[in-house]
C-alpha cells in the first residue's frame, strides 16, 4: 500500500502535531501555550528558529520559501511523507545536539547535504563522491564558476570529511 495517500485534513494535522514535537525535543516543554510564549521570547532574544519552520508551510498562499510546502505535502503518498518526517527527526535532533553541545561526529549538518543535494543521512562516502561530481562541474579550469567552486570547498570542508 506504498502507493496510498493521506488526506489534507490529517496531513497538516500531522505536520502540525510535528512541531510540538520539536518544540518538545529541543525545549523540553509539555504545554503547547507555555512553548509557543516561550519560543516567542527566546527568538526575540537569541535568534532561536525551529528546524520545523524550514521545512514545512501549512498555508495555501505559500509566501516563504520552505522545503516542503503543503501543496506538495498533499500530492505525496505516504512512503514520501514517512521519508519527510525521518529526515525532519534527524534535522531537530540535530540542532538539539548542536544546541547542547553534544553533537556525534559522525552526523553531517543536513543544511550542508540539501545545499549539495544529498539526503540527510548521507555518508562520508556519498558526500566525496558529490563533492567530486560538483568539482568537475564547477572547476574554473572546466568552464565552471569559481565563486560556486569556492563555495563547494567551503561547504566541503565544513562538514570535516576524513
Amino acid at each position: 500500500m506504498s502507493d496510498c495517500y493521506i488526506s489534507y485534513g490529517e496531513i497538516k494535522r500531522k505536520i502540525r502535531n510535528l512541531k510540538k514535537v520539536e518544540l518538545k525535543i529541543r525545549f523540553h516543554m509539555v504545554n503547547f501555550q507555555e512553548c509557543n510564549n516561550m519560543l516567542n521570547k527566546l527568538a526575540k532574544r537569541n535568534h532561536i528558529s525551529l528546524v520545523w519552520d524550514e521545512f514545512f508551510d501549512l498555508h495555501e498562499s505559500a509566501a516563504k520559501s520552505v522545503r516542503y510546502p503543503i501543496h506538495k505535502l498533499v500530492k505525496m503518498n505516504k512512503d514520501e511523507l514517512k521519508n519527510i518526517i525521518s529526515e525532519f527527526y534527524y534535522g531537530v535532533y540535530y540542532q538539539f545536539y548542536k544546541d547542547n553541545g553534544i553533537l556525534d561526529t559522525s552526523s553531517y549538518d543536513p543544511d550542508i547535504l540539501a545545499q549539495l543535494g544529498l539526503p540527510f543521512d548521507a555518508d562520508s562516502g556519498a558526500i566525496k563522491k558529490r563533492f567530486r561530481e560538483l568539482a568537475k562541474i564547477y572547476h574554473p579550469d572546466t568552464g565552471g564558476d569559481s565563486s560556486k567552486f569556492v563555495e563547494l570547498i567551503d561547504r566541503f570542508e565544513s562538514l570535516n570529511i576524513k
